[in-house]
């Protein structure tokens, strides 16, 4: 990951800015660069990914304008070569270094070209604008607030903003800002016509345009590993990425110290592909002593993105700590696209496709800022295959009929694309999910609702959970994490939309804890 930061004006002095962009340092600690242009300011740390060399430094500039950009911008060297014979000024093998020549060529309309996960502030040196960009999906974070005095400012994270704008905001995905206004450029959620083919066909679809995600997101100059929970998803991609290499990869997983339900399931899917695998082992010490660093760096008070958190948090900090490793793929955002165990629930084709639309739109605020956060503040940049673009569109385009649970398995379209290739063991395959928080050990969240038991009183909780209005905490640990994000973004909760919870206005959802484990049909999830 790398950090950006963009002023409009000059009514706050460069020191001031200076300081608050580099509160974010830890996410680009190679190399970093603050720049004055006729509209205002600029800021970029750079983590080294593609271009390994000074010349890849950003902010870009051609002529008058200037770009900085956290992003991967994907099959990029076919692109970057037209645009050196077609005589542009290109000096390094950054994949960034085309966003100018392509804006020159196309203006806002490239944005939705772009096969890439990105946020961009962007100065029109011409049109002496300001224009700020993020991808479809919201892979790559950006805030937004106003200044007190004019102006606009962008940064990728908001502990950025804290003290400059009186509300801070994220930075909507699929969307471009010029002239104070948000254009939308894209929308994946959305889907005019389902697509009508039978399940085999989707299967084949899914299956060719998932390998293909994981093959372009292998693409870097710096060292790649995996996360490996030992569930689905990330199983899967650990499996694509060891065929396609035809090498061992690297994978690490984490469990706690006493009941580290996945530790054993990715320990079987490492000894399956062959994996150099890497187990992080945690206590209860561990897990409390995280909890407040967790909150600060995620900027979130949501329960399940919090107790998700620590264990990625910790082994991250342990990839960054111990080995040479840059770039991390994961396994988010197929849960989003083919359903939890709580939309087993849903009452019909319809509410489940509604749902996904929902959480799609949301992911930027729970699971894909959990991705960002742990990985970019251990000095590491997250890849997720599960949210190419081309494969997001498909997916939310297949008739929901087909992703409703029908054979008591969830997510059974994806399980069956790679039936047939024999990458997994069956055992992984076709084994029920669980979820993650619980899956790194069920004593972690006992451990975290026990701290809050501890904290407060009945009679205490009742008094301060009153005192908020927006998003009212509902348990002791919900107003533990509240308090802990009041200690770091007083005033900021709006950032957050919701509790991120299953959907309570379905039959058998109406709970008060956001764990899969409550909910009747977990079964032998986590065991």
């Amino acid at each position: 990951m790398c950090s950006i930061f963009g002023v409009e004006g000059k009514s706050i002095p460069e020191e001031t800015l200076r300081a608050c962009f580099d509160r974010t340092v830890s996410r680009g600690p190679d190399m970093s660069r603050f720049i004055e242009i006729p509209r205002g300011y600029l800021g970029f740390h750079r983590l080294a990914i593609m271009g390994l060399t000074a010349e890849g430094m950003q902010p870009f500039r051609m002529g008058d304008s200037y770009v900085v950009c956290n992003g991967e911008l994907y099959g990029f060297r076919p692109l970057r070569q037209r645009l050196i014979d077609e005589g542009f000024p290109i000096q390094s093998a950054s994949d960034c270094e085309i966003l100018l020549p392509l804006y020159k060529e196309y203006g806002v309309e490239m944005f939705k070209a772009l096969d890439a996960e990105f946020a961009m502030i962007l100065y029109d040196g011409e049109a002496d604008k300001l224009i700020a960009a993020r991808d479809p999906i919201g892979i790559r974070p950006l805030y937004y607030g106003k200044l007190p005095e004019g102006g606009t400012a962008f940064a990728s994270e908001p502990k950025n903003l804290m003290g400059l704008c009186d509300e801070i905001l994220p930075f909507p995905p699929g969307c471009y800002w010029v002239d104070g206004e948000f254009v939308r450029y894209a929308d994946p959620a959305h889907v005019d016509q389902f697509t009508m083919k039978d399940e085999d066909h989707v299967c084949q679809k899914l299956r060719r345009l998932l390998i293909d995600g994981v093959e372009k997101r292998l693409d870097a100059d710096a060292p790649v590993g995996f996360l490996l929970s030992g569930g689905l998803d990330s199983s899967l991609v650990c499996a694509i990425a060891r065929k396609l290499l035809g090498r061992p990869i690297r994978t690490f997983a984490i469990g706690m110290d006493v009941d580290a339900i996945d530790l054993k399931y990715a320990r079987m899917v490492a000894d399956y592909i062959g994996s150099d695998h890497t187990e992080v082992i945690i206590s209860e010490k561990d897990v409390v002593e995280a909890l407040p660093t967790v909150v600060e760096l995620l900027g979130t008070w949501d329960i399940t993105t919090i107790r998700a958190s620590i264990g990625m948090y910790l082994v991250c900090k342990t990839i960054h700590e111990h080995t040479d490793i840059r770039v991390l793929l994961t396994g988010e955002i197929s849960d989003e696209l083919f359903g939890y165990k709580y939309t087993d629930f849903a009452p019909s084709a319809a509410a489940f496709q509604e749902e996904a639309e929902k959480r799609i739109r949301e992911l930027h605020m729970y699971d894909v800022l959990r991705a960002d956060r742990c990985i970019s503040v251990n000095s590491l940049e997250a890849r997720v295959p599960f949210g190419d673009l081309k494969f997001v569109r498909y997916a939310m385009s297949i008739d929901p009929e087909l992703k409703m649970n029908r054979h008591n398995m969830g997510k059974y379209l994806i399980r069956k694309a790679f039936a047939d290739d024999h990458i997994l063991p069956e055992a992984i395959l076709w084994r029920q999910k669980a979820a993650f928080s619980d899956a790194v050990g069920h004593s972690m969240v006992s451990d975290l609702k026990a701290l809050a038991e501890r904290t407060y009183t009945d009679a205490e909780f009742a008094e301060r959970a009153a005192k908020y209005d927006y998003c009212r905490p509902f348990t002791k640990e919900s107003l533990l994490y509240r308090e802990l994000f009041e200690r770091y973004y007083p005033g900021q909760a709006r950032m957050i939309a919701d509790f991120w919870m299953p959907n309570r206005t379905w039959p058998g959802c109406d709970v008060d804890d956001p764990s899969a484990r409550v909910l009747s049909n977990y079964g032998a999830s986590g065991e």
